[in-house]
């Protein structure tokens, strides 16, 4: 409360708008991140071999619960703008949400956090490839692809991001 000035620190009301609004303001600044990301990287974020690098984003919830819906909003705004099919703005962007949750319930231990993206993304995405898009090809190979995908973008960048985001934690997230 140190920031807080002296006269409005015992006030209730003030610190209570105030992480609503820091709140609102760190998903929406992931959202956007999410976003310009996968429009960054357009080429790798749709298809069957999806290497989608704002998906690294998902390890933030480590950070501050406010990426959970951060990340949602944002892969929902990706897939609609990026032209998915309703099967896809409707399942992908709910993998990377129970990815986000997941990520926030194991932010105890950050070196299990990448794997409820990696394995929703896994389970969920190929179906959608399969069955909303009608990809030829197996099943099997469509997990294999995004699997291997979200294993280098979640495990290895994600990781690399919490490592590289861990020093600054109370700059960025307030905590």
């Amino acid at each position: 409360m140190d920031s807080i000035p002296a006269e409005i620190q015992g006030n209730e009301e003030y610190t209570d708008e105030n992480e609503k609004t820091t709140f609102i303001t760190q998903g929406a600044v992931i959202a956007a991140i999410y976003v310009v990301l996968v429009f960054v990287f357009d080429y790798w974020s749709f298809g069957p071999i999806q290497f989608r690098v704002a998906e690294a984003l998902t390890i933030l919830p480590v950070f501050t619960p406010a990426a959970v819906p951060g990340l949602f909003i944002g892969c929902l705004i990706a897939n609609i703008t990026g032209g998915a099919v309703i099967w896809d703005i409707v399942f992908g962007s709910l993998a990377t949400l129970i990815g986000a949750v997941g990520t926030y319930m194991l932010r105890k231990h950050p070196w299990a956090a990448p794997l409820p993206p990696i394995l929703a993304n896994t389970v969920i995405v190929p179906f959608v490839l399969k069955y909303a898009y009608g990809t030829e090809g197996m099943l099997w190979y469509f997990m294999l692809t995004v699997g291997l995908g979200e294993v280098i973008v979640c495990g290895v960048l994600g990781s690399l991001l919490r490592v590289a985001l861990k020093k600054y934690r109370n700059t960025l997230f307030h905590e």
